[in-house]
């Protein structure tokens, strides 16, 4: 081969700084954002937040006066509007020139304030009492029997090998095995130690099993004829698994009842709680806060981003005055341009969630109108076509951003989906047609339920072709249980 030398012209897209950081902001999540932006905020020290939660609170001057004036020396913008990103900036710092000065003898200090009489006990921080656990609402339990100790310590063993829900998984022959010999403990006192801890509250706490926990339960219930109370026990020690999967047929056989009887057997059973211990869970309940909220308008639905979620951010003006004198040092140079790039990439995150989201209502007003039912087919190339965008721009925009609507909280993507033909030629949604089998199975009759089938066979009829099979995958996502466990007596 002969070596030679060629121009080509060619274009390519370069990743700069301040792109990667774009693309990295509108992908994050709002709790994650807010995580990134306090990160950037204690490393650069040119940029600050105007919805610090310490602005609003009292501050001295140099000379020891009380400053009225909020902390950032000026009124703060409306939300969603970023103040000037250091080029007009003052030169002098906050707090120090804003408002006019008090000397000591000009406050009156025997005015009432909104801290003084009987609002002090109010003013103070109300502190959450810390949640009770399983355990230790069972071993305060065991110290009121007056137990002897060594009783006390076996009833402990046992609290301890409990799990969340309050079931003794671990055999108690292998507790025995665990504990030392030279204690010559025996089988029988680790059985009354469970015994002990089963008449304990909750109802049905030490049991092995979901039979075992469901008779403890029974047995305490106050009101039960004996007859029902009796049949009961049957069931959930004998026939639970048929009594689970509602073979209602196979328990009247085996039993030798009616329906009236298994009905009353199925009240005693639903009072009961499976999983006694599960109160006592200290799991903390996330919640999610929309970063777009719909309403309606005169002219139809308003889309506006949420100010509670649009950080406040600034170039802070001390630093950008000596900058300009030229009396800092150059890395502060790197770290200004950093906090515009900051402040510039923040406003385009939420201006882009803002347009994709107008796009989304634009093209799904029948949804907000009527509800999931009226759900319409949408991919994410025809929102990315609209707006002008590519559609992993959109798919960056939608993953975990979440929309307020008068019919609930609902996560962008959830108003694209998959399309099914219509006998018309047309194409539904297969949300709306989720909907639709939620409709349909919550207004069954639960004596004759529907089968998949019967569901597919009622769409249909409404002009979608659609498949059994499919009608189970949505039944199934939906969490509907299959006919069998719906029919009731």
């Amino acid at each position: 081969m002969k070596q030679s030398l060629q121009l080509r012209t060619s274009q390519h897209l370069a990743l700069t700084p301040q792109l990667q950081q774009s693309i990295r902001l509108l992908q994050l999540s709002t709790l994650e954002l807010h995580q990134e932006i306090e990160q950037i905020l204690s490393d650069n020290p040119l940029l600050e937040r105007l919805d610090d939660p310490l602005d609003r609170s009292v501050r001295l001057l140099a000379d020891g006066a009380i400053n009225s004036a909020p902390a950032n020396g000026e009124a703060p913008p409306a939300p969603g509007q970023q103040t000037a990103e250091g080029e007009g900036a003052s030169n002098e710092a906050d707090g120090f020139d804003s408002g006019p000065e008090r000397a000591d003898n000009d406050i009156d200090w025997n005015s009432a304030g909104p801290a003084s009489g009987a609002d002090d006990e109010d003013g103070r921080p109300q502190l959450e009492a810390g949640a009770v656990s399983l355990r230790e609402h069972l071993m305060e339990q065991v110290r009121t029997t007056g137990l002897a100790l060594r009783d006390r310590a076996l009833a402990e063993l046992v609290i301890d090998a409990l799990d969340d829900n309050g079931y003794l998984e671990e055999p108690l022959d292998d507790i025995h095995a665990r504990l030392p010999e030279e204690l010559e403990i025996e089988m029988d006192e680790l059985r009354c130690a469970l015994a002990l801890v089963q008449s304990m509250d909750p109802v049905g706490v030490g049991a092995r099993s979901a039979a075992e926990c469901l008779a403890l339960q029974i047995r305490r219930l106050p009101g039960v004829p004996l007859v029902t109370r009796r049949m009961a026990l049957q069931i959930v020690e004998g026939y639970l698994s048929w009594f689970a999967q509602r073979e209602y047929s196979k328990l009247k056989k085996a039993l030798d009842c009616d329906d009236d009887d298994l009905r009353d057997v199925q009240a005693v059973v639903r009072q009961c709680n499976p999983h006694p211990g599960a109160a006592f869970a200290s799991n903390v309940s996330d919640y999610v806060v929309p970063d777009v909220i719909v309403r309606r308008a005169k002219n139809g639905w308003a889309v506006t981003l949420n100010p509670d979620v649009m950080p406040r951010l600034r170039v802070n003006s001390l630093y950008a005055g000596l900058l300009k004198q030229g009396k800092s040092e150059s890395q502060m140079g790197a770290q200004l341009q950093e906090a515009k790039w900051l402040i510039k990439n923040m406003r385009q995150r939420f201006d882009t969630i803002l347009r994709v989201a107008e796009a989304i209502v634009e093209r799904q007003r029948n949804f907000f109108s009527h509800g999931a039912v009226a759900m319409r087919p949408l991919v994410l190339r025809e929102i990315a076509d609209t707006l002008g965008l590519h559609e992993s721009t959109i798919s960056r925009v939608t993953t975990q951003k979440y929309m307020l609507t008068p019919h609930g909280m609902f996560e962008l993507k959830y108003f694209f989906g998959s399309h099914v033909a219509t006998e018309a030629g047309g194409e539904a949604s297969s949300t709306a047609i989720r909907a639709l089998i939620a409709q349909l199975t919550g207004a069954e009759d639960p004596r004759n339920p529907l089968s998949d089938s019967k569901i597919a066979e009622m769409l249909g009829e409404q002009g979608m072709v659609i498949a059994r099979r499919t009608v189970a995958k949505y039944r199934e996502a939906l969490k509907i249980p299959p006919v069998s466990l719906r029919k009731a007596l």
